[in-house]
């Protein structure tokens, strides 16, 4: 088949979510389809990345945004009924590409990552769609909206209303819907979100593997560090569970490691010596690797926190919130410790930092959960096959199989 995928963002390196899910199942989809991946872009893309990318698809495109057109599009979106960051990538020069290119290509189906790209796609009838929600947008503004300043609260307030009724539109105008997690399927509020396929992200365990190296930190954070949720998490472990840890283990480390660090988290090693923020490394793994322990105390957001699989896979012992761990569904005291107040936190750090056994023991444990349960191979097949579902009722519904 020919397969037009649509991406918010090129999907490389694999610095963010979204780029890790889109390149891992692209690079496997493309082993039985033929692909044309389209990007959107909003800043240059590295000649050597988009190389790289063209080893992984038969064509690639890239429609650069300007800068210009998003804030006269954010400004214009005001009076519109499109959620602010589907205006964001939506825009009419972009459209005549996509529609230019998918005539072109006459793909036999086209596949969309997040609703942010799904404008472009709704007027396509005649071939058949999936929609990767990926995460439930609109929840995760809704839980930005109840953190937010008194300034900001009435137009997060308006997002999450705007993203609530247009995830329900394109609910019905995609033939297949999948979404990372159980949890995030059941945020959605369309009365039928049980159709939707729950595809969770895998993980390379040939790229992330246990090493056996000297530990220069305590704790690791990793991740996108301009992203409102990760910046809320490593501000709740500085602020709150650090100052526990530190009454009773005062040298306790910390390195923040992640792409683009914001200023309140680039603050942070200026205020404190023990923290160190890297941005963006050249192999995460040397960050991970580097620690003792993996904390995530992730308190709003949705989807599926891959840095979780990741240390996991890397074999580091985890702590994270409830709320991440709904999605990873790893057991809690045995391949995963969870906090829910400061307390919770400290103590889980505190008990694996003063005896090694046990970290070993959640390590081992969190190893063989992610062995077994995450693999991007089973989750690309996963995809394949709706789509090739749809293959067979187009076929059946050809005028060339009408007697």
């Amino acid at each position: 088949m020919k397969l037009f995928v649509l991406l918010s963002r090129v999907p490389y390196p694999l610095e963010k979510g979204d780029k890790l899910r889109a390149y891992h199942l692209i690079a496997r989809l493309s082993k039985d389809h033929r692909v044309y991946l389209c990007c959107l872009s909003d800043q240059p893309s590295d000649p050597e990345h988009l190389e790289h990318l063209r080893t992984i698809c038969d064509e690639l495109s890239v429609i650069r945004l300007r800068r210009w057109r998003i804030v006269l599009k954010l400004v214009l979106a005001i009076f519109s009924r499109l959620p602010f960051q589907v205006a964001y990538f939506h825009h009419r020069a972009a459209q005549r590409r996509i529609d230019r290119a998918i005539e072109r290509f006459a793909p036999d189906h086209i596949f969309c990552q997040l609703v942010r790209t799904s404008e472009y796609i709704r007027d396509h009838y005649s071939i058949s769609k999936t929609l990767d929600y990926m995460d439930t947008l609109s929840k995760g503004m809704e839980r930005r909206t109840e953190n937010a300043s008194v300034i900001f609260r009435p137009l997060l307030a308006a997002e999450t209303r705007r993203l609530i009724a247009y995830e329900n539109l394109m609910f019905d105008l995609f033939d297949n819907r999948i979404i990372i997690s159980e949890q995030d399927r059941a945020f959605l509020y369309h009365p039928m979100r049980n159709e939707v396929a729950v595809i969770p992200n895998g993980v390379d365990t040939v790229h992330f593997q246990p090493r056996d190296q000297e530990k220069h930190y305590d704790l690791v954070f990793t991740g996108n560090m301009n992203y409102p949720p990760n910046i809320d998490s490593v501000m709740f472990l500085v602020d709150r569970v650090l100052p526990l840890v530190r009454r009773e283990r005062p040298g306790t480390s910390l390195l923040i490691s992640g792409v683009d660090p914001s200023p309140r988290i680039r603050e942070l090693q200026e205020r404190d010596p023990l923290i160190r923020v890297t941005g963006w490394v050249k192999d995460i793994r040397d960050s991970y690797a580097s620690a003792r322990c993996f904390v995530a105390p992730m308190q709003i957001g949705t989807g599926l926190q891959n840095k979780i699989l990741e240390a996991m896979a890397m074999r580091l012992p985890c702590i994270t919130s409830e709320l991440a761990n709904n999605a990873v569904g790893a057991e809690s005291g045995s391949e995963i410790l969870i906090g829910h107040v400061p307390e919770d936190y400290a103590g889980h750090i505190l008990h694996l930092l003063s005896d090694e056994q046990e970290r070993e023991r959640i390590a081992s444990n969190g190893y063989s959960f992610v062995q077994a349960r995450f693999d991007w191979q089973r989750s690309a097949a996963a995809i394949d096959r709706l789509i090739r579902q749809n293959e067979r009722v187009t076929l059946t519904r050809s005028p060339l199989s009408m007697g």
